[in-house]
């Protein structure tokens, strides 16, 4: 609800949506036609209020460009979105943490030196230039990759889905590795941390003193103490993801959430853009819900009344 509100306020003041529904040479009597038809002469408690009631119903109101209903409209595009999301948290989450672990394992290494300096480029390097990079080197130098576009997709059930065809997984590839520039980086880092720390431990001492296995010590002792921060970076990050990869999908064409959103912005859509804002709340909100559910599970330790 507060969402839905502060989307609304902001919009009250960010264009005028009857111009473009009228047209660029509607007369003013044309433009206060639209504006009565579609309830824009109302005072904005009254339309909030309306459209709260409606949303409670499942009705959040058909969008201005398109006039067909918003939610769907959006969630026609949210299986490519989520898959290209998914994608990219699955390959920051298990690079990642496999390249920390390396790192922190040996680190005055000069592999571990190269790691950590490639991680400083991925935090540093803005998300669109990583993508121009991806398309010049794989796309235009080595074509290997399609530059754009989603590819062949196969419709299971309600889902359209791009990864059950070879063409849907090569699309993808170059948006994934944009995506998950920033996010492997950050979970390295905090990956080599977390296991610096917990390998001075005694009970990791005591376990090396048993003469158990080094898979056993590393992953099973020290690792899984350390991935409760680690899971919670990735689940704020995969809500992220999710909701807010605009640029991303933008620089490859993928017709995706993020897209939507930005045409809607340029057209003064707002029943697409407080829907989807308050569509992506509801999947952070649903996220993190998991991500504490996964607390348990790490540690048992950690127990919920």
């Amino acid at each position: 609800m507060a969402v839905s509100f502060i989307c609304f306020l902001i919009f009250r003041f960010t264009g005028d949506p009857v111009l473009m529904l009228a047209g660029k040479y509607a007369t003013q009597q044309e433009r206060e036609q639209v504006r009565i038809a579609y309830g824009l002469d109302r005072p904005f408690y009254v339309q909030y209020a309306s459209f709260l009631g409606n949303a409670l119903q499942g009705n959040f109101g058909k969008s201005y460009i398109s006039q067909t209903d918003a939610l769907d409209t959006i969630l026609e595009r949210f299986p490519a979105t989520f898959e290209l999301a998914l994608s990219a948290i699955l390959i920051s989450f298990v690079i990642g943490v496999s390249l920390g672990v390396v790192v922190s394992l040996r680190p005055g290494g000069w592999l571990s030196r190269v790691i950590m300096a490639g991680s400083l480029g991925g935090i540093s390097v803005p998300t669109f230039l990583m993508g121009i990079l991806w398309v010049m080197i794989f796309a235009v130098w080595l074509e290997w990759l399609p530059p754009f576009g989603r590819g062949e997709t196969v419709q299971v059930g309600r889902w359209r889905t791009g990864l059950l065809t070879l063409d849907g997984i090569t699309h993808i590839i170059m948006p994934a590795l944009t995506l998950c520039g920033y996010q492997l980086a950050v979970l390295l880092r905090l990956t080599r941390a977390g296991m610096r720390e917990v390998l001075g431990e005694e009970f990791i001492k005591t376990a090396w003193a048993k003469g158990l296995s080094p898979f056993k010590v590393i992953v099973k002792h020290a690792l899984r103490n350390v991935l409760i921060p680690v899971i919670t970076i990735a689940g704020l990050s995969f809500g992220e993801l999710i909701a807010f990869s605009i640029v991303t999908e933008s620089i490859f064409q993928w017709p995706g959430m993020g897209s939507l959103l930005l045409v809607s912005i340029f057209e003064n859509d707002h029943p697409v853009i407080v829907t989807y804002i308050m569509l992506a709340a509801v999947i952070i909100l649903g996220i993190n819900i998991l991500v504490d559910l996964a607390y348990g599970w790490l540690n048992p330790r950690i127990q919920y009344d």
